[in-house]
């Protein structure tokens, strides 16, 4: 089965006219995406746009052997022209399953918000998942962990709403129906998607690409699948963006354990204010634990990824428990308490079979402490980030909100 994508932008297309913002301006030659609508085989169309036609002969297809147009958006969109001999648009119904001639079966799949999805099985019988912008699936069982619905094998090629819904990858992810050998394709790409490298980056993170206007996909086939990274590493300075990068790389994956080392202040407000802005923006599927024991957590290699915020108060802890802030502990067994927790966290690190993403300061390129102990956590830290980088297959540094990858 194949599938030809005439376009693979937003509603408005990208760029959006007359938009003045960077994405839209940066929108040009294969960055340039008309609004998604997908062929299959020649024989299934999934949203009928402006100018299909021409986008499919651009594309090196013909529209002649349509049997069906389906439409998945909440509305009908602005007029279109339906070409000379198509099948007149359809919507249908949740749930209701339509056969082709040619021996393609389409199922009308149920989403959270207002539109409908779309599975398309092949007669060889490989089956690809097409959902609405702002869509996620609804009614599908999460294997082993909640009663739901209706449980599904997994799909061959999945067409979503990446970068407005990542969430929808996450379900379909806790309940089978995307595994390692599911090619997952972002459609839908509006001027909210990050231009140029920086959305094959962030998809790549997320176990997903992004393909240009009249790219042709043959499902079942697996060889762009991107490697999901293991172990990365997010360094930055303080309001530079890093957590909200780090979260973001596990925003499709269900089940995440946030591991927050900071802990609780007694008495400060300021500091609680700033737990509860990062718990508001999390999943409400992720878990939170509050602990420094980060050792047990990288061995237990069935749990769940790991979100570890931050390596930096990681680390005080580890020099509050050495007493390494006083200069004649730290000279009498502290520096090698501190220097044998490093040493011990970086061996975790690199034995850990779980996918995690730790967020660490990067202080180095400031003013020197104006004290012993704060040249001393300088020092510590850079060594503690060295030790977690050599170990990561990402090391990304983030700076004004844009991430730049070391590795």
């Amino acid at each position: 089965m194949e599938l030809t994508l005439l376009g693979t932008g937003g509603p408005e297309g990208l760029p959006v006219p007359d938009c003045p913002c960077a994405a839209c301006a940066l929108a040009t030659g294969a960055g340039a995406r008309g609004a998604t609508s997908v062929l299959v085989d020649g024989v299934v169309l999934l949203d009928l746009v402006p100018g299909a036609a021409l986008a499919a002969a651009r594309a090196g297809r013909t529209l002649g052997g349509l049997r069906l147009v389906l439409l998945s958006h909440p509305h009908d969109g602005p007029p279109v022209e339906i070409p000379p001999g198509l099948p007149a648009p359809a919507r249908v119904p949740d749930g209701r399953e339509l056969s082709v001639l040619t021996g393609h079966r389409v199922r009308a799949v149920a989403t959270d918000a207002l539109g409908t999805g779309y599975e398309v099985e092949s007669p060889e019988g490989l089956r690809a998942l097409y959902l609405p912008p702002g869509c996620a699936p609804a009614g599908l069982a999460d294997n082993g962990n909640h009663a739901a619905d209706r449980a599904v094998a997994p799909y061959d090629l999945v067409l979503l709403d990446l970068v407005g819904r990542p969430d929808a990858l996450a379900r379909l992810r806790a309940a089978g129906a995307v595994a390692g050998t599911t090619d997952v394709v972002a459609v839908h790409l509006g001027h909210d998607a990050p231009p140029g490298p920086e959305l094959g980056r962030r998809l790549a993170a997320l176990g997903a690409r992004a393909v240009p206007d009249g790219t042709t996909l043959a499902v079942g086939d697996y060889r762009d699948v991107p490697d999901l990274p293991r172990r990365t590493l997010v360094l930055g300075g303080a309001r530079s963006g890093k957590s909200a990068e780090a979260e973001r790389r596990l925003a499709a994956f269900p089940d995440v354990l946030y591991v927050a080392t900071g802990g609780t202040r007694e008495g400060d407000a300021e500091w609680a204010a700033r737990v509860s802005a990062h718990r508001e923006r999390r999943p409400a599927s992720w878990r939170t634990v509050e602990t420094c024991d980060l050792v047990p957590l990288l061995a237990d290699a069935s749990g769940p990824p790991l979100l570890v915020d931050c390596l930096s108060l990681w680390l005080t802890h580890v020099m509050d428990a050495a007493g390494a802030w006083e200069d004649a502990t730290w000279r009498g067994g502290g520096a090698a308490a501190v220097e044998a927790g490093i040493d011990a966290l970086g061996a975790a690190w690199r034995a850990t079979r779980r996918t995690v993403v730790g967020v660490s300061n990067e202080v180095g390129s400031g003013v020197v402490p104006a004290t012993p102990a704060g040249r001393r956590f300088r020092d510590a830290l850079g060594r503690l980030n060295a030790a977690v980088a050599a170990e990561s297959e990402h090391v990304l540094l983030t700076v004004a909100g844009l991430s730049l990858p070391l590795r």
